[in-house]
C-alpha cells in the first residue's frame, strides 16, 4: 500500500512543471520518520496542486490529494473564495506537537484571485496552519495567525489545562478566521451559542448646521444570533471575495470561573466594495471541552475622532473585554 502510494504522488509530481513544484520539509519536531515523511508528502502534493491549478486557472484536482472528504470540503471552500499559491520551491518548518497529533504552521502563501493579471494589489499574504493526527493523517488546512502571536499566547498559560485551552482556542480562533473566508455558516451557526449575545458599532460623524465638525460617536447595536447569521448570509451572497485577518491577540482567563476566556482580536475585514479595521472580542466557554461556544462577540471600529478634530486609535480601556460582560 505504501509503495502504491508513493507511486502515486511520483506520477502526479512528474505532470506538474517544475517550477511550479513545492517541497515541504519538517526540520524537527517529530520523531517517527515514517508519520514525518507521509505529513511532508501530503503538505508538498496540496501547494503543489494549488500552484498547477492557479496556473491553469483551474480548479483544484482534490481526488488526486489523497485526503480526507471533510477536509476537500473546507479546501474547496476556501480557494473558491480565495484561491492561493505558495512562490515557495522549498519549505522547512519545525513541527509542534498538539494535543490531538501535529501542527506545521509559517506555510507561506499568496491569495490571489484566479483572474488577475499580476497587480500587485491583488495579491495578499497570509500563511497556513496545517494540521494532522498522531497518524499523520491530514485533518485541517487553515489561514493561520502569526507564529509570534501564537507563541505570545501559549507562554502565558498557567498550568497544563490552561496550556491545552490556549491551544484549542488558538485553534479555534484560526477556524473562526478561515471560516469567513470559506463562507462557511455551518461552522459559525455550530459555534455561538443559541444565546450568543452580538454587539456591533460604527462611527457616527457628527456636525453642527454651519458645518463645524462635532467629536464622533460609536453607535453600539446588539442582535442575536440568528439576526446575525441571516445578515452575514447576505453579506456572503454580496460578495464574491472576503478576507479577514487578524494581527494582535490577547486571551484572557476569567479570574473565577475558570472555564471561561476572553479573546481580543484586531481585525482586518475586506470584501469586494469594503474594508474596515476594529477590535473583535469573543467570551468562550469550554465548560464543555470538546465543542466550546462563543457567548459573546462584539466588534468596534479601531479608531474614531474623540475631539472632532484628528483620528486616534481608540483607548485601551474602551475596548470590550473579559471585565464588561457578568458570568453567572
Amino acid at each position: 500500500m505504501k509503495t502504491l502510494c508513493l507511486i502515486t504522488f511520483m506520477f502526479f509530481c512528474s505532470l506538474v512543471n517544475a517550477a511550479d513544484r513545492v517541497s515541504v520539509r519538517i526540520s524537527d519536531g517529530i520523531e517517527n520518520d515514517a508519520i514525518k515523511t507521509k505529513m511532508e508528502r501530503t503538505m508538498s502534493t496540496i501547494l503543489t496542486e494549488a500552484n498547477a491549478a492557479h496556473e491553469a486557472k483551474r480548479e483544484m484536482n482534490y481526488s488526486a490529494l489523497g485526503i480526507p472528504a471533510s477536509v476537500q470540503g473546507a479546501l474547496a471552500a476556501l480557494w473558491d473564495n480565495s484561491p492561493f499559491i505558495c512562490l515557495d520551491n522549498e519549505i522547512v518548518e519545525h513541527c509542534l506537537t498538539t494535543g490531538t497529533g501535529y501542527q506545521v504552521r509559517n506555510i507561506p502563501l499568496i491569495l490571489k484571485p484566479l483572474n488577475s493579471k499580476d497587480i500587485a494589489e491583488d495579491e495578499d499574504y497570509q500563511e497556513a496552519v496545517i494540521s494532522f493526527d498522531k497518524q499523520g493523517n491530514l485533518v485541517s488546512f487553515y489561514l493561520s495567525i502569526s507564529m509570534n502571536l501564537y507563541l505570545n499566547v501559549v507562554r502565558e498559560n498557567k498550568e497544563i489545562t490552561d496550556l491545552r485551552r490556549r491551544q484549542l482556542i488558538l485553534d479555534y480562533v484560526e477556524q473562526f478566521r478561515t471560516a469567513y473566508n470559506q463562507k462557511d455558516l455551518d461552522f459559525l451557526e455550530a459555534i455561538f451559542s443559541e444565546d450568543a449575545l452580538i454587539i456591533t458599532g460604527k462611527v457616527i460623524q457628527r456636525k453642527t448646521n454651519d458645518g463645524i465638525r462635532l467629536p464622533d460617536k460609536i453607535e453600539y447595536t446588539k442582535h442575536d444570533k440568528q439576526t446575525y447569521l441571516a445578515n452575514l448570509k447576505r453579506i456572503f451572497s454580496r460578495n464574491r471575495q472576503l478576507r479577514v485577518t487578524f494581527d494582535e491577540i490577547e486571551v484572557m482567563r476569567h479570574p473565577i470561573h475558570k472555564d471561561f476566556y476572553g479573546v481580543t482580536l484586531h481585525q482586518g475585514w475586506t470584501s469586494d466594495r469594503y474594508h474596515d479595521d476594529g477590535y473583535l472580542f469573543l467570551l468562550w466557554d469550554f465548560r464543555v471541552e470538546d465543542h466550546p461556544v462563543i457567548h459573546v462577540r462584539t466588534w468596534q471600529p479601531d479608531a474614531y475622532s474623540a475631539d472632532g478634530k484628528s483620528t486616534q486609535r481608540i483607548p485601551k480601556d474602551e475596548i470590550f473585554s473579559l471585565s464588561d460582560f457578568n458570568i453567572e
